[in-house]
């Protein structure tokens, strides 16, 4: 099995409810129990955050949302789930007598993830029967955006179940790295301790504050490492004689006494109310919830940006954003509407962060982007798919005419729909209107003319058959139609 076909989630906090999202956003059916008595409420917000930001992360057709159960027990929460993650409080006793019982309930061929954020997987799995299924599975808030997952193998682990728990992780849009040695908060959390510590350094002294201490990271070597990673950052840095040179250069460096790495802060009341007050003064009483939602954001966007890395092939984080959108299309396709007679509504999608200008309007490029997304859905609806692009052929956009009509804002609910204007062996014009789908006022309208081609050859050829069939057919069913007001104008042409 190289998919999960049922989770369950044992814990619904912070990194629980993360879990539980991304879970149900994949398509999978998860089974929850969490004794708090507001774990509805708790994880009901967290999945609402994870939607609003899967609706700007991507377009492509997300699988129906699985199926969200409350149990009364643990054991009902994990009888029949072939992946169990388990997220409570960060206690040894309390995690290894969790993990006991699940191990005692669960399907003999389930796996079982800890979201520990350090505890050892060997001393978790201290009391279980079937400990060679047991790993750590660490994520990164929030879960549903944030791919990795650090696995962690205990010494009764089998490389069966890491491998296994590698694969199941892809097809949920996640990367998991397997740590070879198990130690003490494994690999990111040893690298945020080292950063972490120093910080509190810097504010016990008086050297900034707070928020000073964030905008140096989240204006500089941040948006370094959120693409490239620490080593190869640094192999730039050491110019075209690279990681050696840089070595050679700054690793003196390491010598000098600046750091305090190895000296722990004393986090008494008056440097957490130090702490406290900046980190409230920082925040600007934004909510917590406010600040979920920027974060998320913010992160749509970075991803949406390293998509289009490396040439539109996709860098990092943005590959593999990439992979799974690609996995989605081949999976989703495209089904006809209910009634084909009538202008085909393709795309349905909000105005996100990352497509506005400073007046929170979209801007003009995204405009064509929303309209290119119709024509690449109707190509899809009639065979045009990804296995048809990579086999050498597809239709190419040659000529656009659009018209703005109104205006699209931020967060702002909208729809495209496409009606074929006409057809023959090797061009298809077609005919966009986009609408503000609350009021179904049109916003803008394209017009676009395609043209079949060989790739390889490039130039323009006739479709085959099937392809030529099913666009003819919806093209018989648009005949019938008004010619939409605007098709045929020009540039400059008046109203």
């Amino acid at each position: 099995m190289t998919k999960i076909s049922k989770a369950a989630c044992i814990g619904g906090g912070v990194i629980g409810g993360g879990w539980i999202a991304r879970f149900l956003l994949a398509g999978i059916d998860v089974d929850v129990f969490d004794p708090h008595p507001e774990a509805t409420r708790i994880v009901g917000e967290v999945i609402a955050n994870a939607e609003k930001a899967y609706a700007m992360l991507t377009g492509a057709p997300l699988p129906p949302r699985g199926r969200l159960t409350f149990c009364e027990t643990l054991v009902e929460a994990v009888i029949d789930a072939d992946w169990i993650q388990e997220s409570v409080p960060e206690r040894l006793d309390l995690k290894r007598g969790v993990l006991t019982e699940i191990d005692a309930a669960a399907r003999p061929d389930a796996l079982i993830g800890s979201s520990t954020s350090g505890l050892l997987p060997t001393d978790l799995q201290r009391d279980m029967r079937h400990p060679e299924r047991f790993f750590v599975s660490h994520p990164y808030n929030p879960v549903y955006l944030l791919p990795l997952v650090e696995l962690v193998g205990g010494e009764k682990t089998s490389a069966a179940t890491i491998q296994a728990a590698i694969a199941r992780l892809a097809p949920i849009g996640m990367k998991g790295v397997h740590i070879a040695k198990e130690i003490e908060a494994f690999v990111g959390d040893r690298l945020l301790e080292a950063l972490w510590r120093e910080a509190l350094w810097l504010i016990h002294d008086d050297i900034c504050t707070v928020e000073t201490l964030d905008d140096v990271i989240r204006y500089s070597f941040g948006l370094r490492w959120a693409q490239m990673g620490l080593f190869q950052t640094y192999r730039i840095a050491g110019g075209e004689a690279g990681m050696r040179h840089f070595l050679a250069q700054f690793g003196p460096c390491l010598a000098w006494p600046w750091t305090k790495l190895t000296d722990v802060v004393d986090l008494d009341d008056a440097l957490i109310e130090k702490i406290g007050r900046q980190s409230d003064e920082q925040a600007s009483g934004l909510s917590i919830r406010q600040l979920e939602r920027i974060r998320d954001e913010n992160l749509v966007g970075i991803l949406q940006a390293l998509k289009g890395g490396d040439g539109g092939k996709g860098w990092g984080a943005g590959k593999l954003l990439k992979d799974f959108e690609q996995s989605l299309w081949a999976n989703g396709g495209e089904s006809m509407p209910a009634d084909p007679s009538q202008p085909l509504r393709l795309v349905e999608t909000k105005v996100s962060p990352a497509w506005v200008d400073y007046n929170g309007h979209m801007t003009e490029h995204r405009y064509l982007q929303v309209f290119g997304d119709t024509s690449d859905a109707l190509l899809r609806l009639v065979g045009v798919d990804l296995a048809y692009v990579e086999a050498g052929h597809s239709y190419y956009t040659v000529e656009s005419h659009i018209r703005h009509l109104g205006e699209a804002k931020l967060g702002q609910a909208i729809h495209s729909a496409c009606q074929i204007l006409s057809a023959d062996e090797k061009r298809l014009h077609v005919f966009h209107t986009l609408h503000d789908t609350a009021t179904a006022e049109v916003i803008a309208t394209a017009e676009q003319m395609l043209l079949h081609v060989d790739s390889k050859a490039g130039k323009a050829v006739p479709a085959p058959a099937a392809v030529l069939g099913r666009v003819k057919a919806i093209a018989a069913a648009h005949a019938e139609l008004a010619l939409p007001e605007g098709a045929g104008r020009h540039v400059g042409q008046r109203r």
